[in-house]
């Protein structure tokens, strides 16, 4: 949660089973310890993918949830957006990297600021890494499992200290994006999916 002072409050929940069985009550605790109720807040913010489809569904699905009941808007943001922001200024070109197993890689490329250049893919990390500038920064959890390889390949590859959650540096890319207007309604938000879904339609006996 941010405000125009910043980061006002952040939940981290370590804990077993899916998303939709702590989302909702982490972010009641979260408000209740700010003395809010959530029909104070403004806007509602998600990143909308590249992920799992299970983990999408669940976040964008309580946000709309919020946001039509409490008759606010919302932003929907890239995870990797989010993760290139979190490292603006720290090179001049910032690549952001999801595992996307199946061995492949969500990635994007960004400049210094955290604007995105050309488009987010899944493709092998051999793949992501061609061309990619020396000195380039290297954000995201693929980044940091793969950081030997990342050295090898991109002369002067650095790796910007940053954690895992997410959910501050949304929120104030989110309050940038709402000042300037850019929101959505719940009903517009929708998932950003760099592939098909892994279902197999099972053959007739």
């Amino acid at each position: 949660m941010a405000g125009p002072e910043g980061v006002l409050a952040e939940a981290r929940v370590k804990a077993e089973g899916g998303h939709s069985r702590w989302l909702l009550p982490a972010a009641e605790a979260l408000l209740g310890g700010l003395d809010l109720a959530v029909g104070a807040l403004d806007v509602f913010a998600v990143t909308i993918g590249p992920g799992s489809f299970t983990g999408l569904r669940v976040g964008l699905g309580s946000i709309q949830g919020l946001g039509i009941a409490t008759g606010r808007p919302c932003v929907g943001l890239s995870t990797l957006d989010v993760m290139a922001l979190s490292a603006a200024g720290s090179a001049g070109t910032i690549v952001a990297l999801v595992d996307a197993f199946r061995g492949e890689v969500y990635s994007g490329v960004y400049d210094s600021a955290g604007v995105l250049r050309g488009e987010r893919r899944v493709s092998t990390l051999a793949a992501a890494l061609e061309g990619l500038p020396p000195g380039a920064a290297f954000v995201g959890d693929a980044a940091v499992a793969s950081r030997g390889v990342i050295s090898e390949s991109v002369e002067g590859a650095v790796f910007p200290d940053g954690g895992r959650f997410l959910a501050g540096d949304l929120a104030l890319a989110a309050l940038r994006q709402a000042t300037a207007g850019r929101t959505v309604a719940p009903a517009e938000l929708r998932p950003l999916y760099l592939r098909d879904a892994g279902i197999r339609v099972p053959r007739k006996p």
